[in-house]
């Protein structure tokens, strides 16, 4: 059915699908986006909860933590196109800019690891042992340093990619969670999911410092770039909202509600829509950027987490 599907889209390259990953079903909801409905779910390991695209935009890679393993998924298609194993406890992935490193945090095993990415296959250069339950990551435009929040130890740590070593670490509010880097390099900030806000930190010197705490909501959790190039959404888990911060001022702008424990956020093209992953509700909820409003909610399956697609706005 899904091949008849995506052959239908033809040329309608902003109908390919969306994938929204269930985390406590082991499988990805394959959503059509032309009728909003949900074409098939796709099996992985267990509990998937992040995903990232391949330098080439070829595959879509799901992190599977309790699999230790990755699927790696075509975006166009949908279809399984191998699974590489013995990628111990992957909870969160990321690509350097320079699409040199791909880093994981062992979010269960208190672990990042760095791997050697030769556009195909994946080496580990080196296991860096951290704090308590490593979270999410961010890395630099230089592709030098990961940020990676530690959730259970409240501390920020940076990780040397060139040598797997730990450069620094310092404690933060509570629960961190996602990190988002200014595009200068200068300033990260970060999700406070046991608070409610984010907390602002210079890392322009040898030591970081934390300058600011920005109220956005309770459980404040997980960025995405707004694609203007200066704003960036944070998901509000308890509040039940998404709040929009200008980059330029680190000012909340704009709050959208967003029920049932939104978590991970993507932004369509044209950043008129948004689709946030209804943690607790089992829903995908779309969000009109111009009304405000919730306009649709799609059913999918147990915990959803990360959400994706080939037709978003720029990152």
């Amino acid at each position: 059915m899904l091949a008849a599907w995506c052959a239908a889209q033809g040329a309608a390259a902003q109908n390919r699908p969306i994938f929204v990953l269930n985390s406590l079903d082991a499988n990805v909801s394959i959503i059509d986006p032309a009728n909003w409905s949900e074409v098939r779910r796709l099996p992985t390991g267990k509990e998937p909860h992040h995903l990232y695209l391949t330098p080439d935009e070829k595959s879509l890679i799901v992190a599977n933590s309790l699999g230790d393993s990755l699927t790696f998924i075509d975006p166009k298609t949908a279809e399984v196109q191998r699974v590489v194993r013995g990628i111990l406890d992957p909870y969160q992935l990321r690509f350097s800019p320079d699409m040199k490193w791909f880093v994981t945090a062992g979010n269960r095993l208190n672990h990042v690891d760095v791997y050697r990415w030769d556009g195909s296959n994946l080496q580990l250069a080196g296991r860096v042992a951290t704090s308590r339950t490593p979270s999410h990551i961010w890395i630099d435009s230089r592709s030098t340093t990961a940020y990676v929040s530690m959730q259970d130890s409240d501390e920020l740590v940076a990780v040397d990619l060139a040598s797997q070593q730990v450069r620094w670490r310092v404690k933060t509010g509570p629960m961190p969670a996602d990190v988002y880097g200014t595009p200068d390099d200068r300033t990260l900030i970060v999700g406070l999911t046991g608070g409610d806000g984010i907390e602002v930190f210079d890392v322009s010197g040898a030591q970081p410092r934390s300058v600011r705490r920005i109220k956005t909501g309770a459980g404040a959790h997980a960025f995405r770039a707004a694609g203007d190039k200066r704003h960036v959404y944070i998901s509000n888990r308890v509040a039940n909202t998404i709040s929009k911060i200008d980059l330029n001022t680190l000012d909340v702008v704009a709050s959208y509600p967003a029920p049932g424990g939104p978590d991970c956020i993507e932004v369509l093209e044209g950043g008129k829509m948004l689709m946030v992953t209804s943690r607790w509700a089992r829903k995908l909820t779309v969000i009109d950027t111009e009304t405000r409003k919730v306009v649709r909610q799609v059913n999918v399956g147990k915990s959803p987490h990360g959400v994706w697609t080939l037709d978003h706005a720029p990152r």
